[in-house]
C-alpha cells in the first residue's frame, strides 16, 4: 500500500510547476487535492491487484493535471508542493485512508477477487475511482 501512496504522490508532484504564491492552508488540509490523490491511489491499487481491471493512464494524468491547476489557483508554491509529496508521515496517512476506504468498499487484502469486485462496482457506479478504471 505504501507503493500506492508513493505512486500517486509522485505522479501528482510531477505535474506541478514552480513559481506560485504561498497559500495559508497546508496543502494536506485541502480536501479536494487530498481526496483526489487518494482516489488516484485507490484506482492504481485496484488495477495492480486485479488482472481484469486496468487504470486509465491518460485520464489519471489529466485528473492529476486538474488537481495541479486547482492548487495553482489556490496559490501553492513548488516548495509547498514538494514538501507535501515528500512528507513520509503524510504518505503513511494517505495510505491509511486509502486502505480504510478500500476495506469499507469490500476489499480484503491478498484476495484478488475482492479488488476486482470493488473495481467493477466503482466503474458501474461511475465514482471518481471507477472513472479512473476500465
Amino acid at each position: 500500500m505504501k507503493k500506492l501512496a508513493l505512486m500517486a504522490l509522485m505522479a501528482f508532484g510531477s505535474v506541478f510547476p514552480a513559481g506560485y504564491l504561498s497559500a495559508q492552508t497546508a496543502l494536506k488540509d485541502v480536501a479536494e487535492i487530498r481526496n483526489g490523490i487518494i482516489f488516484v491511489g485507490m484506482a492504481y491499487e485496484i488495477s495492480e491487484k486485479c488482472d481484469s481491471v486496468s487504470a486509465r493512464l491518460f485520464r489519471g494524468l489529466g485528473y492529476l493535471q486538474s488537481l495541479r491547476s486547482r492548487a495553482r489557483e489556490l496559490g501553492y508554491s513548488e516548495a509547498e508542493i514538494d514538501a507535501y509529496i515528500n512528507d513520509e508521515a503524510e504518505k503513511d496517512r494517505l495510505e491509511g485512508i486509502a486502505r480504510a476506504q478500500l476495506a469499507q468498499l469490500g476489499v480484503v487484502p491478498e484476495r484478488e477477487e475482492t479488488y476486482c469486485a470493488v473495481g467493477r462496482a466503482e466503474i458501474a457506479a461511475n465514482t471518481r475511482v471507477g472513472w479512473l478504471l476500465r
